[in-house]
């Protein structure tokens, strides 16, 4: 039996949260960010348009579309919003896998057997609309990358069907671009080839697609062919990601403890960002050499940018460690997680600021977290005691 796999995603999820908040945005150009030299956060189809696009600096989009409105974001509310359509999709559906914020996958495999996956997955996303006001654009097909591939085709509120016999069809005439895991890289590459449209890349030897790109070849050529096996995982939301690092030896040296818990937030932040988390709270832990522990915590703006991470670690750490005595211990933990990207974030920070953020991380992903390090937590690395550990609830 086939599977059927859904692919659910609110249209323009931060535009539709402040027009159901506030009506009169309803029809206009809408930008969601902040700061003349900010970065643009989500914009509305009037918006786009003219040329707007995420994470495009905010100077630029303005001179592209000059009657847009900016309205800055709240991660908040968004989540909030977000957590109120996953119940609504986990009431129903019977696997639900929560892509991000703003997007959802379901399996309901069987369903045809009552009343029709298609009819059903309709009547589902009427019922978010309804209960939430949020606008959400689904596709169905046999497997996550059809479905989301399709999801895209057919926004705003789009409902598409894509049986087994549709799929090539549905496939060939689209950009490579379209294919999770094409990104602009990759697209050039295929592009000077005279590879641009996926069916040329799916006719072609998956050895050679291989050879040409690495490892991720044969998994992009497979798509390109509309296979793809990967389960939907139920949703379980993760709660907080911790890191604590005990000293060889008892210190009270002041330039040695702030260094390696600059280290240390260097590392969860990367960690929040490769796993596209934010978090809201932070908290900081000390042991003293007489086994005596110590927290403070503090809400903040939902972040995951290492500067405004490293601030907060910093004044909590000065505020708490006060006795004086040798230290056996530090930790930090990020809590309050919700999903979001880094540019998602970004309502305040430059593009410049983004620029060197997405060069970090990618050299990070590439050759190991180690690879490039701010100076000030360089005395962190990967074979002290420093542990991680992923508390999911």
């Amino acid at each position: 039996m086939s599977r059927a796999i859904v692919h659910m995603d609110l249209d323009t999820f931060f535009v539709s949260c402040e027009r159901l908040i506030n009506s009169q945005l309803e029809g206009i150009p809408l930008i969601i960010g902040g700061g003349d030299r900010g970065v643009v956060a989500s914009c509305s189809y009037e918006a786009r348009r003219f040329g707007v696009r995420s994470a495009m600096p905010i100077a630029m989009a303005l001179k592209l579309c000059p009657q847009a409105k900016i309205v800055k974001g709240d991660m908040e509310r968004y989540s909030q919003l977000s957590h109120d359509v996953t119940q609504v999709i986990s009431e129903k559906a019977p696997v639900v896998e929560k892509a991000s914020i703003d997007e959802f996958y379901l399996d309901i495999t069987g369903m045809d057997r009552f009343h029709g996956a298609y009819k059903w997955t309709n009547e589902l996303a009427d019922r978010v609309v309804k209960e939430t006001g949020l606008p959400i654009s689904f596709a169905l097909s046999i497997n996550k990358t059809v479905s989301k591939i399709a999801t895209g085709e057919g926004k705003p509120l789009g409902n598409l069907e894509i049986s087994e016999e549709q799929v090539r069809p549905f496939l060939n005439p689209l950009s490579i671009q379209k294919i999770p895991m094409v990104g602009d890289v990759t697209f050039q590459l295929l592009s000077r080839i005279g590879i641009r449209k996926i069916q040329t890349l799916a006719e072609m030897p998956a050895e050679v697609l291989q050879r040409m790109i690495g490892k991720n070849g044969l998994e992009i050529w497979k798509k390109a062919n509309g296979v793809d096996n990967q389960a939907v995982e139920p949703y379980t939301e993760r709660k907080s990601i911790t890191t604590e690092h005990t000293f060889s030896e008892d210190t009270i040296n002041m330039a040695q403890l702030k260094s390696v818990l600059s280290g240390m937030v260097e590392k969860l932040a990367f960690q929040l960002r490769s796993e596209q988390w934010l978090t809201s709270t932070v908290v900081v832990k000390i042991r003293y050499a007489n086994f005596d522990t110590e927290t403070k915590q503090s809400k903040i703006a939902y972040t995951s940018a290492d500067h405004q991470l490293h601030e907060k670690v910093m004044e909590l750490f000065e505020k708490l460690y006060q006795r004086r005595m040798r230290l056996r211990l530090v930790g930090i933990r990020f809590s309050g997680l919700v999903h979001g990207t880094y540019q998602i974030n970004l309502f305040e920070d430059t593009q410049e600021m983004l620029s060197l953020y997405t060069a970090m991380d990618s050299l990070k992903s590439r050759y190991g977290f180690d690879a490039v390090m701010r100076c000030a937590g360089a005395a962190l690395k990967p074979n002290t005691k420093n542990e991680i550990l992923n508390r999911k609830q």
